[in-house]
């Protein structure tokens, strides 16, 4: 089976599994998304969920937000982890977008990643989910299931996986492709206990690396 063969595969098993799989960040508009997904480096999505809760009553637009000082942010989101540095890239951002945007998100890709704590994956979220657009987002649960599956070989950088997948998976399926991983990642390839192979709806085709 080449690696486009297994790539459709995968994908066709994973969305017979998780047929609804979705965004785990909740979010109505999109600069809560870009919000919550600073807010998610090294801390759940259940978390950042019950965090902005807070943060949004207080400031619920781009303006009142952009118009917070980073101190007044950090005090909301320290529960989070690295407060300090979340809160100044939000605080920065979010003047950026009243400021150049209109309070709009920018719908390119280059644009995002010029905004402040925006890397590739937070980008590539925000361009599949918010505009539709084609996106491969590369967390750890992708890396790691893509490199245990034989998707990829022993690759671990962020941007050389999202480059590898790029090749392999059609540009329509790769947002939902890469938020079914999540799911699959944290109920049966985990990271943290030996995966659940015996439940596995790829362990006839996984190729079972790193393990």
């Amino acid at each position: 089976m080449t690696k486009e063969e297994l790539a459709l595969e995968t994908i066709d098993r994973l969305k017979r599994e998780y047929p609804d799989a979705g965004c785990t960040l909740d979010y109505d508009q999109a600069w809560k998304l870009l919000v919550s997904v600073r807010l998610a480096a090294q801390c759940t999505d259940a978390r950042v969920n019950v965090v902005v809760e807070k943060l949004y009553e207080k400031y619920p637009t781009v303006d009142a937000l952009a118009e917070a000082s980073p101190e007044e942010i950090e005090e909301i989101v320290r529960p989070c982890g690295l407060g300090k540095s979340k809160a100044r890239d939000i605080s920065a951002c979010m003047r950026i977008l009243k400021e150049q945007y209109g309070g709009k998100v920018p719908d390119d890709f280059n644009a995002l990643l010029k905004l402040p704590g925006v890397g590739r994956k937070s980008a590539n979220l925000i361009m599949g989910d918010v505009f539709g657009k084609p996106a491969i987002v590369t967390d750890t649960h992708c890396i790691r299931l893509c490199n245990r599956i034989g998707l990829v070989d022993n690759i671990k950088e962020p941007k050389k996986v999202e480059m590898a997948l790029w090749k392999i998976i059609p540009p329509e399926e790769g947002s939902d492709f890469c938020h079914r991983l999540v799911y699959h990642g944290r109920d049966v390839c985990t990271a943290r206990t030996k995966p659940y192979c015996d439940r596995c709806c790829l362990e006839d085709i996984c190729g079972k690396n790193g393990i």
